[in-house]
């Protein structure tokens, strides 16, 4: 795959050939007690464990960590959004990615949630905060797609702005931020990339966010941010 940007001191595209993202952005039905019950939780959850012995990394923390907990995640985060859910899992390929979703809808998550769906492959590798082996239970989704601006920037102003932005991002990393890497969107949906963190606490997004404002990340960029307290899954489906 063609790099739409290219990479820096913090981001580099080694062993990220083949594996696909793929986002969910979720909204609970209404009164689902007649058609989501204990056999569609039982019936999701196998559908999951069978896509995690298939390869899927089916959280953040797994995209950073492969070799860690199984368990899939997602991000709690209806009292900031419109999302009762939101998250991401990693497919082994694009084709896995498609035939997946396929099985999660038709398990009973369609029953449970109206789902916007997004799929696009992984551009650049993980990268882990400075401060090892710690908690993170917060996650952040960043969704944004390059404005005009950046359209009719020179290929020098947009490696300087690349490396401003670098500045930021290595702050991240110094705030105990681990970085899923980042992943393209943009061939089939109107934004160009996501980025998915995992987090200490709120205030380290925050502190972050305002890192990013402080280089001009957003000078080239229209962008969405979902944040969340990261959840099983298993527990989001049983409420």
């Amino acid at each position: 795959m063609t790099l739409l940007t290219g990479e820096t001191d913090v981001f580099s595209s080694a062993g990220t050939a083949g594996r696909t993202a793929v986002v969910f952005l979720c909204r609970r039905h209404g009164d689902t007690a007649d058609i989501f019950g204990e056999a569609e939780r039982r019936a999701v959850d196998a559908t999951l464990r069978q896509l995690g012995e298939e390869g899927w990394h089916l959280s953040i923390r797994a995209m950073i960590d492969p070799g860690g907990s199984a368990e899939a995640e997602a991000l709690d985060a209806g009292f900031a959004h419109p999302y009762d859910m939101a998250g991401v899992f990693e497919a082994p390929s694009l084709s896995a990615a498609i035939e997946g979703t396929i099985r999660l809808e038709r398990a009973g998550w369609e029953r449970l949630f109206a789902t916007e769906w997004m799929i696009g492959p992984r551009e650049f590798a993980a990268v882990h905060g400075t401060g090892g082996d710690r908690p993170r239970d917060w996650g952040f989704l960043a969704f944004w797609e390059w404005n005009d601006n950046w359209a009719a920037a020179t290929p020098d102003e947009r490696a300087a702005y690349d490396a401003e932005c670098d500045i930021a991002f290595k702050g991240d990393l110094a705030l105990d931020i681990d970085i899923a890497g980042r992943h393209r969107l943009d061939w089939a949906h109107g934004w160009h990339h996501l980025g998915a963190w995992l987090a200490p606490s709120p205030e380290a997004i925050d502190t972050a966010i305002t890192g990013h404002e402080a280089v001009a990340d957003f000078v080239f960029t229209t962008s969405r941010h979902v944040i969340g307290r990261v959840r099983p899954i298993r527990e989001l489906l049983a409420r």
